[in-house]
C-alpha cells in the first residue's frame, strides 16, 4: 500500500502527460481540418480541368502498367543540321523593335465584328500554335475551332449559366470588384457574334491507335506556350480575341463537342476582327524595368 502510495504522484504526471499529448493531438488534426476547410472556401471557384495533372502517377489511378505505352521500346530520333537564319546587330534591333511594336497593340477586345474571316487563316494561326516546345515533344494540345452558329449558341448558354454563378457565389466580392472597373460580367454576347470560337483543349495524356495510353509531360504548361503563340498569331494577321477561362464548364463543353476524357479544357477564345465601335480599357503596361531583373 505504502508503495502504491508513493507511485501514485508518478503515475498521475504520466497520465497528464499522456492527456495532454493527445490534447494537443487533437488540436493539430482541428487545426488542420479547419485550414483546408478555409482553402476550400477561399477558392472554391477552382476548376479541375484548370489543374495540372502532370505528376499524377499510375498507381493513383489505379491502372495497370499494361495501359501505358512503355517508351523504352521507341526507336531514336536521328537529329539532322540546323542552320537558321542570322541577321545582324543592326536587323536584330530593328526585328525586335518592329516585333514589340506590332504585340503592344495587342488588347484584349470583347467586341469582335460578326464579319467572316478566311478560314485559311484560321488554319495558320493553329498551324502556328503548334510549333510550340512541349515535355518530351508530346505536343500535348487540341484545337477545337466552332463556327456553326448553334453550336457557338449553345457554347454561349453553357458559359453564361456558369458564369453568372461564379460572379454571384464562386468568385467572391474581392475578385467581382476587381474586375468591376473593367465593365466584365457573365454576359457574353461575343460567343454568338465572334466568326470562329478556338477552344484549346490539354490533354492529360496520348491515347494511341492500339490504346496505350503515353505520358504527357507538363501539359498544361507546354499547351499555355501554344497559346501565347497563338495570341501572337492572331495580332500579326489582324484579328483580335479575349483570353477566356470558362470556370466549372469544362466537362459540359468537352461533352458537347465530344471530346475524350484525357482532354480538359484551358483556354477559350472568340476570334474575328474588332467591331467598328469597338472600345478598351485605357490600361497601361508595366516598364521594362518592373518586369526584368538583369544579373
Amino acid at each position: 500500500m505504502a508503495v502504491f502510495s508513493s507511485l501514485t504522484p508518478v503515475f498521475v504526471a504520466v497520465l497528464c502527460v499522456v492527456i495532454g499529448f493527445l490534447f494537443k493531438n487533437s488540436q493539430r488534426r482541428e487545426s488542420r481540418s479547419k485550414q483546408k476547410r478555409s482553402d476550400e472556401t477561399a477558392r472554391p471557384w477552382v476548376d479541375e480541368d484548370l489543374q495540372d495533372d502532370t505528376e499524377i502517377s499510375r498507381k493513383h489511378n489505379n491502372e495497370d502498367e499494361e495501359d501505358w505505352l512503355d517508351t523504352t521500346e521507341e526507336e531514336n530520333i536521328p537529329h539532322v543540321p540546323y542552320s537558321p537564319a542570322q541577321y545582324s546587330a543592326a536587323e536584330m534591333l530593328e526585328r525586335s523593335e518592329e516585333l514589340y511594336s506590332l504585340m503592344n497593340l495587342r488588347r484584349s477586345v470583347r467586341f469582335i465584328s460578326p464579319d467572316p474571316v478566311p478560314k485559311e487563316v484560321i488554319d495558320n494561326v493553329i498551324r502556328t500554335a503548334g510549333t510550340a516546345p512541349s515535355g518530351a515533344h508530346t505536343e500535348p494540345w487540341t484545337f477545337v475551332v466552332v463556327s456553326d452558329a448553334d453550336v457557338k449558341h449553345k457554347i454561349r448558354e453553357i458559359v453564361e449559366e456558369e458564369e453568372e454563378i461564379n460572379y454571384k457565389q464562386r468568385m467572391g466580392d474581392k475578385w467581382v470588384h476587381d474586375l468591376k472597373r473593367l465593365r466584365t460580367n457573365w454576359v457574353k454576347e461575343y460567343l454568338d457574334v465572334a466568326p470562329y470560337l478556338i477552344l484549346v483543349f490539354k490533354q492529360t495524356h496520348g491515347v494511341l491507335p492500339n490504346g496505350k495510353k503515353k505520358t504527357h509531360y507538363y501539359n498544361e504548361i507546354s499547351v499555355s506556350i501554344s497559346c501565347g503563340i497563338l495570341l501572337a498569331a492572331l495580332q500579326n494577321v489582324g484579328l483580335v480575341t479575349v483570353t477566356t477561362t470558362p470556370l466549372n464548364c469544362g466537362p459540359q463543353l468537352r461533352s458537347l463537342l465530344q471530346r475524350p476524357a484525357n482532354e480538359k479544357l484551358l483556354i477559350l477564345l472568340p476570334v474575328g476582327y474588332p467591331a467598328s465601335d469597338a472600345k478598351v480599357p485605357d490600361l497601361k503596361r508595366k516598364d521594362l524595368s518592373d518586369i526584368m531583373v538583369t544579373v
